[in-house]
């Protein structure tokens, strides 16, 4: 089925929404209908078998991937792409198996668990297995094979039984990777470095162009094809884009050395879009199609489970896993429920319009359901991966300050009503992990922000960019007048990176581990800083 012109998307949207009202929002099964038109679902058309051993390029191009561990399972992807600058990633229409394998070790001597899987033109011939029937907190070793081709071979590990008593875990929280602004060098690193799970905090990739020497990547052995050089709004458009990010090597490694679990921020889709709202003047239906093609794009190419599949503009990322009694996380989305910016974006004088109780960064529904978490949690920590900043950020030192409208500054109820909902469920040991601003923050969560000396409530961590920004300072040109203004900010630097958090019975340590250049490749990686915030007694101490 040829694919359908931007125009003619834009048309059909316009013929829904005259259906259901032009102010009205599209609905799902809208989006998913006009999508129909130019990809189905499998299921809902029947391609081809088509003949693996005919492939004469290798189709792992993308490398592999696992993702949000369970106890007795891990999720183990890939996808198909012999050619993946090109539309369709140079495979012709039809379904490919693919056999998978979990062994116990590098070699697959010992094989734990072996099948077979459909890639599936409909979703890009991407795989999502779940693999079942695994040991729980054990490393597993796993690959795939289609044709005569093999992929690289990925390292997962499962999470430790929900009941057991967990020593020590340690994680790694990452974020914001701009390809137009420098080598992914810290994902380099963060490969070789011995972690349970990474949490990626959105904007996985951006939707600006990429012009042909890759921006302040500057390649002058190669070019990349002119179809990036133009912002993503289609679903060709975003297939396209993840295929030059995941060709990354980089990227590629620390995807196969560590499970990842992830969620989203703005740029995956369009920048500060604030849930049916989009950045720029276009009509709402037409966005909610925009948003319906990016977010299939991203289950396509990320270690998602079936629970995560969208449907048309709509994709549940919120989700609860369970590290032991020693941790839980509750992996929030922070961008497709919330009301729009007040004050139109950006930063701004906080007024009655940010300050309505009414407004919601999370959604009730999503509000609900951490609330019932925390209640239930029997867990040591209580770990929050999300996106923007959660602790009040002011931007100058005096009555006159502004605040990020985008961040959890321009919708103070909601985070009044989620620090209340943690201390009614008597959660001691609350840790907010961030991502967003392109620089690494520690914060102290305070009962009242206007008095330093008032109630800890939990630790805010903020993990820098793996390169948005490019190469950024240790400290930027507003260190002094941001930590003035701010007495719970503990520690402010700029450079690339990414957060390590050991977590303890008695402590949790941070390391914010920082590269001092992404626009160079090979850069060394160090330890910024360390600090430690203790069980039952939350705030941030210098290690």
């Amino acid at each position: 089925m040829r694919p359908t012109h931007p125009d003619e998307l834009r048309a059909a949207a316009r013929h829904i929404g005259a259906a259901i009202g032009r102010r009205r929002i599209l609905t799902a099964a809208g989006a998913a209908a006009v999508l129909a038109f130019t990809t189905n679902l499998p299921g809902s058309a029947h391609a081809a078998a088509a003949d693996a051993a005919a492939l004469k390029a290798d189709p792992f191009t993308l490398g592999v991937a696992s993702g949000d561990p369970q106890p007795s399972s891990v999720l183990l992807w890939t996808r198909l792409a012999p050619r993946p600058y090109e539309p369709g990633s140079g495979l012709p229409r039809g379904t490919y198996t693919v056999r998978w394998e979990v062994a116990h070790d590098a070699r697959f001597t010992r094989v734990a668990r072996r099948g077979t899987a459909t890639a599936h033109p409909e979703v890009h011939h991407s795989l999502h297995v779940e693999v079942t029937g695994l040991d729980p907190d054990r490393v597993y070793y796993y690959r795939f094979r289609t044709g005569t081709w093999l992929s690289p071979v990925g390292r997962t590990r499962t999470a430790p039984a929900r009941d057991a008593r967990v020593r020590e875990l340690r994680f790694a929280a990452v974020s914001c990777q701009a390809y137009h602004d420098g080598y992914f060098t810290p994902y380099a690193h963060l490969a070789a470095e011995e972690l349970d799970a990474v949490f990626h905090l959105g904007d996985y990739l951006y939707e600006y162009a990429v012009n042909a020497t890759g921006g302040a990547r500057a390649y002058t052995d190669r070019r990349l094809p002119t179809r990036f050089n133009r912002e993503t709004t289609t679903l060709e458009d975003y297939r396209l884009r993840y295929g030059l990010y995941r060709t990354d090597p980089d990227l590629q490694a620390a995807h196969a050395a560590h499970p990842f679990v992830l969620t989203w921020d703005d740029h995956e889709t369009e920048n500060n879009y604030a849930g049916g709202d989009p950045e720029n003047d276009v009509p709402p239906e037409e966005f909610l199609l925009r948003r319906a093609a990016a977010y299939r794009a991203y289950w396509e190419n990320q270690p998602l489970r079936m629970p995560q599949r969208p449907t048309g503009p709509d994709m549940k990322l919120y989700r609860r896993l369970h590290f032991g009694r020693l941790a839980q996380f509750d992996v929030l989305d922070t961008r497709q429920y919330r009301s729009n910016q007040a004050y139109g974006d950006g930063w701004q004088v906080p007024g009655p319009e940010s300050q309505d109780p009414a407004r919601t960064m999370t959604g009730e529904r999503q509000e609900r359901w951490l609330f019932d978490g925390w209640q239930r949690s029997d867990a040591r920590w209580n770990v929050v991966p999300q996106q923007v900043v959660f602790a009040r950020r002011r931007d100058v030192p005096s009555d006159a300050h502004r605040l990020s409208m985008d961040a959890w500054d321009g919708y103070p109820a909601s985070r009044d009503r989620v620090l209340a909902g943690a201390r009614a469920a008597g959660v001691e040991n609350l840790v907010v992990l961030t991502g967003d601003v392109h620089v690494g923050y520690g914060f102290d969560l305070k009962e009242d922000w206007d008095d330093p000396t008032s109630r800890t409530l939990g630790t805010e961590l903020v993990a820098t960019s793996i390169s948005s920004g490019r190469d950024g300072a240790d400290r930027p040109a507003n260190w002094e007048t941001l930590t003035r203004a701010n007495p719970h900010l503990r520690y402010y630097n700029g450079r690339r990176g990414y957060l390590t958090v050991t977590l303890g019975e008695e402590a949790a340590r941070a390391d914010f581990r920082t590269v001092p250049a992404v626009t160079v490749p090979g850069a060394p990686i160090g330890t910024a800083a360390s600090f430690v915030t203790l069980a039952g007694d939350p705030g941030l101490h210098p290690a």
